[in-house]
């Protein structure tokens, strides 16, 4: 069986017959094929938004009598990503039953602890909030999904009459409520008023449809989305030009870059004023066009009308005073122009707080905005990781969409903010939020090590992405570094590191790259001086570019790309590591190790006159001494291990056991000891300590710092 190829402008056809056809007669697999697919088009649904569920016979445990169940999907995932364990899977009739013990709608957050009595599969998801909304309509599958398209219509002022008039009363509509137990009875209601409908509009919302076989359901989604982004395209432009009109022109890409990298860092100083967060910029055309309007003063502060925007966007953007072509290099004089603005929102978001709390409400949440739009530039999202950020300014961006299609068609709406306090404070929203895992040690920390494409930079990079910290992999060689970038990816995620080419000798590409981190995590609070080079020579035999290499990468390359950090950290203005990887040999003298050894020496002096200079700062400056890193470890190329077996009377192959008895402890030391007292340094416990050394050499008395 073939593929069939059904055409539509405004959404993705994805259904492969033949896929699908392996599944015929499980309608639990087709429904997350079904889902999968519908996740896989963000024109249908955002990250995280919407749910789909299918209803089919089964054998009870219990009874051994067929009986009919309900698979939707489960709380808190994904519908793109989503397998089998991420759905729910309850008795129909139990939960129905429960209309029975339903108390009204003030007792409406006691239902979903009921839903507890209606699992079917013990081992199955729990059960999210919008479970009976697909529980009361009769349907075998139904989808619930936030299209942009639909939810325009459904925040437009005339939203109602539009959507009756376009589906000629073939779709339903349900006034704006809080999704729970009680707007699934109003669902029902709506089938039951209006036979033969072929979905629903929720009012600010969202949208629901169905059929009765997965492939029914999804086509008819497909349709109905199409149907509705199709009316907004032939209206945009006919009442006036969009969004009011351009009111100034953006800056050229390379230029509108240049002054996110330079701001992005002082925006993640006021938003982390509570807690550390991560920064995230766009300046995709769709944002421009909005911030650049006449109409952005008006619709911005009202807000967003969809629950899934509201929650991951805040009650409103802050958008920003400066200038698309102002001079930004003063930060003082910066900072002193936009603090009214934080404190103004904050102020701002107090008062919605204490205006609209309950007696049970939980306590305020950081008051800082989650969204900065920059007319002539681009828009900054924060949050507490690279993954939450990101994901916000998606949501943002859907609900610049839906303004869009809602002014072209009627009048935008947003949720009043009664209605959004009580879906950002919700109970059972507050819970969720509880019952997230802690953050990990280097959450919300964004870390720069130099050389991060092998050896002990990329171990410590890894060391610091595992404990939760955003990573830029850097190096000067670029098929290593695209090796590595992959490899770091695979192992933890798209969202936890950016690469770039990086030459620590070369400050325009230590300027790209801490633009990079900038524009990728809103800037860099850990920054470790790895990147090195080993010359094993004698006096004699020492060339004056062998010093020059050296001096280079290991000494400025450490005082330029500090230098940079520096200005990034003073910008944010809450402080920093930066970790130097020295050596040894930075105290002890050896053989054929004139030009090495003085270079990590002076790296070690430098160590200690940045601690004494950035104290202040509340920057913490110290050194890792390794010694003897073979594992991995670049620093044996170059004719360095020849060079130091030599020096010592033994050949290659006897190195690690040589350097190894040598010790103390008798220890063979890995790039991962490394990266342990890296992280030692940053990790929280020492946070008053500066100017220190830490030896990881196995134990060499000679090394032992005086």
């Amino acid at each position: 069986m073939g593929t069939t190829t059904i055409q539509f402008k405004h959404v993705s056809y994805l259904w492969n017959e033949a896929e699908a056809a392996k599944l015929a007669g499980d309608e639990v697999a087709l429904l997350v094929y079904r889902s999968n697919l519908l996740g896989a088009d963000l024109r249908l649904t955002n990250y995280g938004g919407g749910n789909t569920s299918c209803k089919a016979m089964a054998k009870d445990p219990l009874t051994g009598n067929e009986t009919e169940v309900m698979w939707v999907k489960g709380s808190g995932g994904d519908l793109g990503t989503m397998k089998r364990n991420g759905l729910a899977a309850l008795y129909v009739d139990r939960l129905r039953s429960l209309k029975n013990v339903y108390r009204g709608i003030e007792f409406e957050d006691e239902m979903v602890e009921l839903f507890n009595h209606c699992i079917y599969d013990l081992s199955s998801k729990a059960p999210s909030i919008d479970t009976p909304l697909h529980g009361f309509l009769p349907f075998k599958h139904i989808d619930h999904l936030h299209p942009d398209a639909a939810i325009a219509i459904a925040a437009a002022k005339d939203g109602k009459r539009i959507t009756q008039e376009l589906f000629n009363g073939k779709i339903g509509w349900a006034e704006w409520q809080r999704p729970g137990f009680d707007l699934g009875l109003k669902l029902k209601q709506c089938l039951d008023e209006n036979p033969g409908i072929r979905g629903i509009m929720l009012g600010s919302h969202g949208l629901f449809t169905w059929g009765n076989t997965a492939h029914e359901s999804y086509l008819n989604t497909l349709e109905v989305v199409e149907r509705c982004a199709q009316y907004l395209e032939d209206n945009y432009g006919k009442k006036s030009a969009v969004f009011g009109g351009a009111v100034i022109i953006s800056l050229p890409k390379e230029e509108r870059l240049k002054q996110a990298a330079a701001l992005a860092p002082i925006l993640r100083g006021f938003c982390s004023s509570q807690t550390k967060m991560i920064g995230y910029f766009t300046d995709d055309e769709k944002v421009l066009e909005f911030i650049n309007s006449n109409d952005l003063g008006r619709l911005a502060p009202m807000g967003t009308s969809c629950p899934d925007h509201f929650l991951r966007t805040k009650i409103a953007p802050l958008i920003l005073n400066v200038g698309a072509d102002e001079d930004i290099s003063d930060v003082n004089k910066v900072k002193e122009k936009i603090a009214p603005l934080f404190e103004a929102y904050r102020n701002m978001y107090a008062y919605y707080y204490n205006t609209c709390k309950h007696s049970n409400s939980p306590a305020m949440r950081d008051p800082n905005p989650v969204v900065l739009l920059y007319p002539g530039v681009g828009m900054f999202s924060f949050a507490k990781d690279k993954q939450t950020a990101r994901v916000a300014s998606e949501f943002y961006m859907n609900a610049i969409n839906v303004m869009k299609g809602a002014e072209a068609i009627s009048e935008y709406t947003s949720l009043p903010r009664q209605e959004a306090f009580n879906i950002e404070y919700w109970l059972l929203e507050e819970a969720k939020l509880q019952r997230m895992p802690k953050p990990k040690a280097l959450s919300g920390r964004v870390a720069l090590v130099t050389g991060s494409a092998g050896g002990i930079g990329n171990a410590i990079a890894k060391k610091f992405a595992a404990e939760g910290a955003c990573v830029l992999i850097n190096d000067i060689n670029a098929e290593r570094l695209e090796i590595a970038m992959a490899k770091f990816e695979q192992q933890f995620g798209k969202d936890t590191a950016a690469s770039i080419l990086l030459d620590v000798t070369n400050n325009e590409t230590i300027e790209k790259a801490f633009n990079k981190a900038a524009l990728e995590f809103g800037g860099v609070d850990i920054i470790v001086n790895n990147a090195g080079i080993s010359i094993s020579k004698s006096i004699a035999d020492h060339s004056v570019e062998d010093w020059d290499k050296l001096y280079n990468i290991l000494v400025k390359g450490q005082f330029f790309v500090s230098q940079s950090g520096i200005n990034v950290m003073r910008k944010q203005g809450f402080g920093g590591d930066i970790i130097n990887i020295v050596s040894k040999n930075s105290i002890v003298a050896g053989p054929n190790n004139a030009g090495y050894g003085s270079a990590k020496a002076a790296q070690a002096h430098l160590t200690r006159l940045m601690a004494v200079e950035l104290g202040a700062d509340k920057i913490r400056v110290n050194t890792v001494n390794p010694d003897a890193v073979i594992t991995d470890s670049n620093i044996w190329a170059n004719g360095w291990a020849e060079g130091r077996a030599k020096a010592y009377g033994i050949t290659v192959d006897e190195l690690p056991s040589y350097y190894a008895n040598r010790t103390l402890l008798h220890e063979v030391i890995k790039p991962e000891d490394i990266a342990n007292a890296c992280f030692a340094f940053v990790a929280g416990l020492l946070n008053k300590s500066t100017g220190n050394v830490l030896n990881v050499d196995g134990g060499i008395a000679a090394a032992f710092v005086h």
